[in-house]
């Protein structure tokens, strides 16, 4: 699809993946709608984008909230017209041995991590339908391919959102024209980590520390590539890690 002039909804576009995203898609033209609960940096992050000669539209909001991202879509098309492009990429990642029984942070991580995504497709699809066409692109893991210590729910939540994405593609590409991606990265350097509070994680956490990680430009980078393929093309998965990863 074009890129550019297109209107591009970011979710956790505060920092980490959706906030490379965010810069690299509106250095290409493309018009950003950043979604995060941190208003003070997704306005930081806004000014950055448009000192860069890029456009932006700050919409601060919970994923976790249907009613906040309808009214993220409502704001996008006030300003821009419409909505081509939702990008669900807020996500938390609270790592814990099943055993520790860390209940709460299972939730947040179901609530974030899964419900999220489904408020955000139920938000933009009846928009991506009038459209007759565009582009939902989830990120996932490649922790929805194996399981790794202390991952029990959070790989579950990963698996569910690669699953989601195959249903969404099956069931709306060839009827509406709408293209969907799953993005699923192994390490990458961001703040994703500082919600784990199990110490046992922790301390397993520091071997992964030794190597080098993907940045998450690299994964704006796998992003703009599914989203810069003709129509005709679906980019149904990209599955990137480190090369030093096992």
């Amino acid at each position: 699809m074009k890129i550019e002039n297109s209107v591009i909804i970011v979710t956790g576009a505060s920092s980490g993946i959706g906030k490379a995203t965010a810069h690299k898609l509106a250095a290409h033209g493309a018009k950003v709608v950043l979604m995060a609960r941190s208003e003070d940096e997704l306005n930081d992050l806004k000014s950055n984008i448009e000192e860069e000669g890029g456009e932006a539209l700050v919409v601060s909001g919970d994923v976790t909230k249907m009613e906040d991202f309808e009214k993220v879509v409502s704001k996008a098309k006030t300003t821009y017209g419409t909505v081509n492009v939702l990008i669900n990429n807020a996500g938390l990642m609270p790592l814990s041995f099943v055993e520790k029984l860390k209940t709460e942070e299972w939730n947040k991580m179901v609530d974030v991590n899964m419900k999220g995504v489904l408020n955000g497709v139920a938000a933009v699809l009846p928009e991506l339908k009038k459209n007759k066409g565009g582009h939902i692109i989830n990120i996932s893991s490649m922790a929805a391919h194996r399981y790794f210590p202390g991952g029990a729910v959070y790989c579950a939540t990963k698996v569910a959102v690669k699953m989601f994405s195959e249903g969404l593609r099956q069931e709306l590409a060839p009827k509406y024209g709408i293209n969907i991606t799953s993005i699923e990265p192994g390490a990458v350097a961001t703040n994703l980590t500082d919600t784990i509070t199990d110490d046992d994680i922790k301390e397993k956490m520091k071997e992964m520390q030794q190597m080098e990680t993907l940045e998450a430009e690299d994964i704006a980078d796998a992003i703009y590539y599914a989203l810069s393929q003709p129509a005709r093309v679906n980019i149904n998965d990209v599955y990137l890690v480190p090369s030093e990863q096992q």
